[in-house]
C-alpha cells in the first residue's frame, strides 16, 4: 500500500474510474442479451440511461428490460456520485499535475550514480543548481505540490515526504551516490539521515545543521559533512571586509566548468596500472597538460598542501588540480587510459 497521500488519493481515482467502466460494460451487455440491440445501440442505451438526460429510446423496452433499466439506473446514481466526488477532491487538492503527468516522475527509469537533494527551500534550491552545473544527476525529494509544479521543468522531483523509507525508495536510494538534507528543522534531518543510512550504508550524506548541538548528533547518525548555512555565511562576509581580494580570488577560482580556470578533483581509483606508484615529477602533469597539482589526498584520508614532486600517486588516493576545464578533462583521461 502506499504510504504518501498523493499515491493513496490517485489509488482512490482509478477505483472510481474503474467502476464507472463496470457499470458501462454492465448496461452494454445487459441491453444486448435482454433487447437484443447491437453493440452501438446498447452503448447508446447505457450512456443516456446513467447520465439521466432524457433522450428517447432506441425501442421500446420490454418488462424484463424495463426492471434492468431502473437497476442501472440506481445502481449508476452512486457510482458516480462517488467517482465525481473523488475526481473533484483529486483536482482541489492539487493533484491534477499527477494524473495528466505534467510533472517529473522518476519511475519510469531507475537511476544510478545520482545525488539525493531533500528540500527545495533556498538552501535545497541552490544545491540543485550547483549540482547540475557540475553535470551531477539529481533527483529533489519534495513535498510541497506548489513548488514541484513551479520548478518542474527545470528539476526532477519525487513528491512526497524524505523521513519515510518508501520515498526514498523510490529515488533509488539504494544505487545513489550521495544525499543530501537541506531541511530546516534539524530532527527532520537527523530522521533523514538515519533512514538513509540504515537504506544504504555506503551513501555519502551532507546534511544542513541549524546549531553546534545538531551538528554533534547528525555526525553521531553517520553524516560524512555537516553545514551550516549561517556561520558560513557570516565567516564569508567577515573575511570579505578583512581579505576581500583572497576571498574574490577564490570565488574565481570556480569549481564549475565555465569558468576560465578551476579547481577540480581527480580519483585515482581506477587510474592506469603504469602510473601506479609514480612519483608526481615523473607524471610530468604540468608540462603535457598546463594544469597544476595543489592539493593530495591519501588513501587514509590525510590532506597534502601542495605536495612535494616526490610524492608518490596511489591507487585509492586523490588529485586535487587547478586549470582550465579542457586540462583537467584531457588529465583525466590520461591518468585512466595512459
Amino acid at each position: 500500500m502506499p504510504n504518501t497521500r498523493r499515491d493513496l488519493n490517485l489509488q482512490v481515482v482509478h477505483i472510481a474510474l474503474l467502476f464507472i467502466l463496470a457499470t458501462i460494460s454492465f448496461g452494454v451487455i445487459g441491453f444486448i442479451f435482454i433487447e437484443d440491440m447491437t453493440f452501438l445501440d446498447a452503448l447508446y442505451m447505457t450512456i443516456i440511461t446513467i447520465s439521466t438526460v432524457g433522450y428517447g429510446e432506441v425501442k421500446e423496452l420490454s418488462s424484463t428490460g424495463k426492471i434492468f433499466t431502473i437497476i442501472l439506473i440506481i445502481s449508476s446514481l452512486g457510482t458516480f456520485t462517488y467517482t465525481l466526488t473523488k475526481l473533484t477532491s483529486f483536482f482541489i487538492d492539487g493533484h491534477i499535475g499527477t494524473i495528466l503527468g505534467l510533472y517529473k516522475k522518476r519511475h519510469e527509469k531507475h537511476m544510478k550514480n545520482h545525488v539525493i537533494i531533500v528540500g527545495f527551500g533556498r538552501n535545497g534550491k541552490q544545491t540543485a543548481i550547483e549540482s547540475m552545473a557540475h553535470g551531477h544527476k539529481s533527483i529533489i525529494v519534495e513535498n510541497n505540490h506548489n513548488i514541484i509544479m513551479d520548478n518542474m521543468e527545470e528539476f526532477n522531483f519525487i513528491e512526497g515526504n524524505g523521513t519515510e523509507d518508501e520515498v526514498l525508495l523510490s529515488a533509488d536510494i539504494k544505487d545513489a551516490t550521495a544525499l543530501i538534507a537541506t531541511l530546516p528543522d534539524d530532527a527532520n534531518n537527523l530522521y533523514i539521515v538515519l533512514t538513509a543510512r540504515s537504506l544504504n550504508p555506503k551513501l555519502k550524506i551532507i546534511s544542513r545543521a541549524a546549531s553546534a548541538s545538531a551538528e554533534k548528533k547528525l555526525r553521531m547518525a553517520g553524516v560524512d559533512q555537516v553545514v551550516m548555512p549561517e556561520q558560513v555565511g557570516g565567516s564569508h562576509m567577515a573575511k570579505l571586509v578583512s581579505r576581500s581580494d583572497i576571498v574574490e580570488f577564490l570565488d574565481y577560482l570556480s569549481i564549475r566548468g565555465e569558468a576560465p580556470a578551476i579547481i577540480d578533483e581527480i580519483e585515482c581509483s581506477d587510474i592506469c596500472a603504469a602510473y601506479n606508484n609514480l612519483n608526481l615529477s615523473e607524471l610530468n602533469i604540468r608540462k603535457k597538460f598546463g594544469a597544476n597539482i595543489v592539493g593530495f589526498k591519501t588513501p587514509t584520508g590525510e590532506y597534502i598542501i601542495n605536495p612535494t614532486p616526490d610524492t608518490k600517486l596511489i591507487k585509492n588516493s586523490k588529485l586535487f588540480v587547478l586549470g582550465t576545464p579542457t586540462q583537467i578533462e584531457m588529465m583525466k583521461k590520461y591518468l585512466a587510459k595512459g
